[in-house]
């Protein structure tokens, strides 16, 4: 299957392989998402098998965007989160290329992809200016987009703010494992919001990841200046942005 308007994402993750066709007027996915569980030990050779029976399954012949949870500099993984550290100097899209027969591959850090989709589609997309999105989870990851280009790969959860890395501050697994109350964790967030927003001067910041589904909760308790508003798109944003990616010829 190939269409008009539409690309192939793929995101890969610790626990799960998931992918899609996506309509790329609307940012919809254009069939059900296929999900298959990301391989143990999730070295390069088997995430790349377990990535061309995702896209076989979904029978796509069209170009393929591949997000990683890593740094991604043309094409070579320099990091690894929550995969194998066998990644880390592999050419990734040469990888892929290959797995999928030879065809157009783009290869991107998983929340560069979320920040385009969210910039495009989801809730930035009434914003202009500079959209800095944040994914709090077992760390924080980050986007920055400037009037629709990405700056990629700016790991933001490892600038030191009082000391401490961003992601070991205010991480929402630091909430669970310190126990804080939303309001605590919240104004760990505001610090770590202030430093970022006196660096960058943002039109909005889109907060993701598990905890943004009770953003009611804590977003209200911020003290930063910059708008904080909740991501909308959530699951479907790193395929969203990988297929955003491979049409618009995005190369990090």
């Amino acid at each position: 299957m190939s269409a008009r308007g539409h690309a192939f994402g793929i995101d890969i993750g610790g626990s799960g392989v998931k992918g899609a066709v996506v309509n790329l007027d609307t940012g919809e996915l254009a069939q059900e998402r296929i999900k298959i569980a990301t391989p143990q030990p999730s070295t390069p050779e088997a995430v790349a098998a377990t990535v061309a029976e995702l896209v076989a399954k979904a029978d796509w012949d069209g170009p393929v965007g591949i997000t990683l949870p890593a740094v991604v500099l043309d094409g070579v993984a320099r990091t690894a989160a929550n995969i194998d550290r066998g990644w880390i100097g592999t050419d990734a899209r040469a990888l892929f290329a290959d797995a999928l027969g030879g065809r157009q591959v783009t290869v991107l850090n998983d929340a560069d992809a979320a920040g385009l989709a969210e910039d495009r589609y989801g809730a930035a997309r009434e914003y202009a200016g500079s959209v800095l999105l944040l994914t709090f989870g077992t760390g924080i990851g980050s986007a920055l987009i400037y009037r629709g280009a990405l700056v990629p790969n700016t790991e933001l959860g490892h600038m030191e703010v009082g000391g401490m890395e961003t992601e070991h501050r205010a991480a929402a697994s630091v909430k669970e494992r310190r126990e804080l109350s939303f309001a605590q964790w919240a104004a760990e967030v505001s610090t770590v919001l202030i430093a970022l927003e006196n660096l960058f001067w943002p039109n909005v910041i889109v907060a993701g990841g598990g905890i943004s589904r009770d953003s009611d909760q804590w977003i209200p308790l911020l003290t930063n200046r910059t708008p904080v508003i909740p991501a909308h798109l959530r699951n479907t944003a790193g395929i969203v942005g990988a297929a955003m990616a491979v049409h618009d010829g995005i190369t990090p």
